[in-house]
């Protein structure tokens, strides 16, 4: 599988000619450092880029180095040769690309009164290519849906890249779009994309399959989110991505009480890492949520370990 036409071309003229002819499956990350080797990252390892082979090799000896040059022409493309157009996003430490990619930047942050302002000399970027992958979320769907019109408050744990925002991405799609082979009928979905990485949205059009019923805040606080969705769109389930502070829980608590279903995701090991942590300590409320979702990648991004009912206590294997 090669990468996307739009990836390959928001590239300097010389990392696109090394780039546009690789053909390995599950890219997931094109690493670019200053004065680095250029790193191809897949199912969880990291690839270089062999100057004498021309091809993806796991030993550096002869691995491409990343220049200045790279960085700058590479930025420059990013931001259509108009780094002003895109300073908002800028200061947020991230570009989406149209095909919902993200690319990730790092340099010398600008703060004035303790906001990010700019960044600049630009010294890394990270290219996080995403993939939608339809009915990934068949084996959780069940325990999340509770009637043809109610819902399971559900929450994903999950080490980083472990699949957890394309699970959720699905979810969200299932749940505004119906599901016939669980009768289920279809609801609001009030998405709050604070990192715009599960809609992916490229000019305020979302390139991701999130479901027809489903309305989009991207790049906005989570907890600030919730409130906006509440007040003016009336949800019937409301979906955030790595929830990580007292605000954003209480914000859930607010929908909650509003007869709002959740679901959402945390970075965490497990259930006991997830208690063990205090600004979480109420996350794992068996009055929030119901079902807790276990993702590793002990067979690759997406495994599902286990699923958890709080309220039961009792655990169940995904099938």
């Amino acid at each position: 599988m090669k990468l996307s036409d739009e990836i390959i071309n928001s590239l300097s003229l010389n990392l696109r000619e090394k780039i546009k002819n690789i053909k390995r499956e599950n890219i997931e990350e094109i690493r670019l450092r200053i004065n680095k080797p250029l790193i191809i990252n897949g199912n969880l390892k990291d690839y270089f880029y062999n100057v004498k082979t021309n091809s993806l090799d796991r030993n550096m000896d002869n691995a491409y180095v990343v220049t200045k040059e790279d960085i700058e022409q590479t930025f420059q493309i990013i931001c259509k040769y108009s780094i002003h157009s895109f300073m908002d996003d800028i200061k947020k430490g991230f570009i989406t690309l149209r095909g919902g990619h993200r690319v990730g930047i790092v340099g010398k942050a600008i703060v004035e009164n303790g906001r990010v302002e700019n960044i600049k000399h630009i010294s890394s970027l990270n290219i996080r290519v995403s993939k939608e992958i339809k009915n990934c979320s068949d084996k959780v769907m069940n325990h999340i849906i509770k009637s043809p019109t109610e819902i399971n408050n559900s929450i994903i744990i999950s080490p980083p890249q472990c699949g957890k925002t394309t699970l959720l991405r699905d979810i969200v799609r299932n749940l505004s779009n119906g599901s016939n082979k669980y009768n289920f009928k279809g609801v609001k979905v009030a998405l709050i994309d604070e990192r715009n990485e599960i809609a992916g949205s490229y000019l305020g059009v979302s390139q991701m399959d999130v479901g027809i019923r489903t309305d989009i805040i991207e790049t906005c606080p989570k907890d600030v989110g919730i409130m906006m969705v509440l007040r003016s769109m009336s949800p019937n389930v409301v979906v955030t991505d790595e929830i990580g502070t007292e605000k954003d829980i209480k914000a859930l608590y607010t929908a909650l009480n509003g007869g709002v279903g959740l679901i959402t995701t945390v970075h965490g090991d497990s259930i006991d890492d997830i208690r063990n942590r205090k600004e979480l300590k109420n996350l794992l409320d068996d009055e929030l949520f119901r079902k807790v979702i276990l993702l590793s990648a002990k067979k690759g991004p997406g495994t599902i370990e286990n699923i958890y009912d709080l309220k039961e206590k009792r655990w169940y294997f995904a099938n």
